[in-house]
């Protein structure tokens, strides 16, 4: 992106069961609540299967796979912790972290993590 662009990123976290349908469904709701568009759908790399694949191509959006020193650098950033995902994946904040980290450094949540069923997602935003 060139200088002054806003980039929106939507981050998912989610259990090996969700289904691709679960997964679109949250980002929409997601969008909903913040009033505005992702650009980008992030996941961590490690959580890389079809059915987040499935959910980026109905969504249209690109997908970013993000590594864990990325996610693990956004962690300070991120506004809600969950013990049972920390024990997981290692990480307190899927969703959160991969919203931030794929938005850029100076980005900002403008929505935090939302759960449903299997799936958890946050948008944030990047502003010039």
């Amino acid at each position: 992106m060139g200088g002054g662009e806003t980039m929106i990123a939507a981050g998912v976290g989610f259990s090996s069961g969700a289904l691709a349908e679960e997964i679109e469904a949250l980002v929409r709701l997601t969008e909903r609540r913040a009033g505005q568009n992702a650009e980008v759908l992030a996941a961590p790399d490690f959580k890389d299967c079809a059915p987040l694949r499935a959910a980026a191509a109905a969504l249209r959006l690109p997908l970013i796979l993000l590594g864990r020193v990325a996610l693990e650098a956004a962690q300070p950033h991120c506004a809600t912790h969950s013990d049972l995902a920390g024990a997981a994946v290692g990480l307190a904040s899927v969703a959160e972290a991969c919203a931030l980290a794929a938005a850029g450094a100076k980005s900002r949540l403008l929505v935090a993590r939302l759960a449903q069923g299997r799936a958890t997602c946050a948008l944030a935003g990047n502003s010039p």
